[in-house]
């Protein structure tokens, strides 16, 4: 599968780049997440560009990457709609279909970072050249359908703003849901994507690169790399951001140049009730009575991984019925998991009772006496598990509350085999009526209170990573996985 790769990204990739990106934002939909500035009342009318990165984590709907203007009069939308299946969308006008544009290549992968830029010069002669549409370093020319401004159309200042993740300050219409990074505005200027990003002489990947031409009067800067600040335009006219609903603990790790693990959308499961949010972080399946998988969408054949997850509540009489361990991709959850051919290989916790199953071709078998894991009951909730796996050997340690429980380097069945036969070992999460916040180090849905990396420096985890384990991310399965 694509999404597990060793790169796991097909729009960047970890390299030994000397430009690093350091952090980027998480936007929820749900939450109404996203910010805005006003104008500057100089910004030009006929020329601009603007290039971001982003990584979706909720697909199926209208969600607005990049807004200029006010809707409806003569304003810029860039972003990608379920109107053709999660294609991307440029509205270069007055709202109507007469000023829109639509993508053939859908943007369906949710493992991935993207990088997209618009260039914008309307004073251009020829048609196509008064926008200019890059992907991932290509120049997009295969369009679903495509209508260009007309020669010297000018696009609104005043009231208008810049605007990303919502159309409106507060409503969060057409809210966006995923991570943005490198968020640059030049005014004045048709620039090229090379200005921004470039591909990687080993692999042929697009990456970031830093971005040293003007910003014109009324551009801006955003890197997020300010946690108190997360709206901080450190270029053309200064001019900050608005945060609506956003706060500190929104600023996240994953980013275009080490791109994390979050919980795969793409994947069947069950029943999947809206997927998961929060950054690809949090299942949330609260009062649902059937059970629910999740993948993640980063996996391993070799290597010492740690991730964990939170316990937020429990839900009516049902306990803290969440299950957490690994899962190889032999085959997908099609049917009730706790079907018996439901699973190929796997292991897992189940935090209630602390019973750990490992399958085998289908088998179902109980490994609760060897493991010593105890029992969670219903008086864990607010506590954190975390599991140490070490695809090397098939064996694995579990952690509450950063404390080894139950006997540690647990032998699993035939998971080395299988890993040793190249089948991708991934984490697997299964939850009854229950939400379930889980960390692979990228971004947390719960607050992280202590602030803990890996021996790399990676991830940030409210446990220390046992030694010798790491973040699952890009960088470190190109050294590790």
């Amino acid at each position: 599968m694509e999404v597990l790769q060793r790169t796991a990204n097909r729009g960047s990739i970890s390299t030994a780049s000397a430009y690093e990106v350091d952090n980027s934002l998480k936007l929820e939909d749900d939450n109404t997440e996203n910010l805005y500035r006003a104008l500057n009342g100089s910004t030009s009318t006929t020329k601009f560009t603007v290039s971001m990165w982003f990584k979706r984590t909720e697909l199926g709907a209208t969600q607005l990457l990049y807004m200029r203007g006010v809707a409806g009069n003569e304003s810029v939308f860039l972003r990608t709609s379920t109107e053709t299946n999660d294609a991307l969308q440029v509205d270069i006008g007055a709202s109507g279909t007469n000023s829109r544009s639509y993508t053939s290549q859908l943007l369906r992968d949710t493992s991935a970072w993207y990088h997209v830029v618009l260039a914008v010069d309307t004073t251009q002669s020829t048609a196509t050249d008064r926008f200019k549409l890059y992907l991932n370093g290509n120049l997009i020319t295969d369009f679903a359908s495509r209508n260009n401004p007309a020669e010297d159309f000018a696009m609104e200042v005043s009231s208008a703003k810049h605007r990303h993740g919502a159309y409106n300050d507060t409503d969060g219409f057409a809210g966006y849901c995923g991570y943005i990074a490198e968020c640059h505005y030049v005014d004045g200027s048709q620039v090229a994507q090379t200005e921004f990003g470039e591909f990687d002489d080993d692999t042929g990947i697009w990456k970031p690169k830093a971005y040293t031409g003007s910003y014109g009067t009324g551009g801006y800067y955003l890197d997020f790399s300010d946690s108190s600040a997360l709206g901080n335009n450190s270029a053309g006219d200064g001019t900050d951001f608005t945060l609506n609903n956003i706060a500190a603990a929104d600023q996240a790790t994953d980013t275009p140049t080490n791109n994390f693990c979050t919980l795969n959308l793409q994947v069947p499961n069950y029943v999947n009730t809206g997927g998961a949010t929060e950054g690809g972080t949090k299942i949330p399946y609260s009062g649902v009575n059937h059970f629910g998988a999740w993948y993640g969408t980063q996996g391993f054949t070799k290597g010492k991984w740690y991730w964990e997850a939170y316990i937020p509540s429990r839900s009516g009489s049902y306990g803290l019925t969440d299950e957490m361990g690994v899962h190889t991709m032999e085959n997908n959850i099609l049917t009730s998991p706790y079907y018996a051919n439901a699973f190929k290989t796997s292991y897992y916790l189940n935090f209630h009772y602390g019973y750990t199953y490992a399958w085998d071709n289908g088998t179902k078998g109980s490994k609760n006496s060897e493991d010593g894991v105890p029992g969670f009951g219903t008086s864990q909730v607010g506590s954190w598990v975390g599991l140490a796996f070490n695809a090397d050997d098939g064996k694995a340690t579990w952690y509450l509350d950063g404390s080894q429980t139950g006997n540690a380097n647990l032998d699993i069945y035939d998971l080395h085999d299988k890993m040793q036969e190249g089948i991708f070992g991934v984490p697997f999460f299964q939850v009854y009526h229950n939400d379930l916040n889980v960390n692979f180090g990228g971004y947390s849905s719960q607050a992280i209170s202590s602030g803990n990396t890996d021996a790399n420096g990676y991830g940030n985890f409210e446990y220390s990573p046992p030694t010798g384990y790491y973040a699952i991310c890009s960088k470190n399965l190109a050294e590790f996985g």
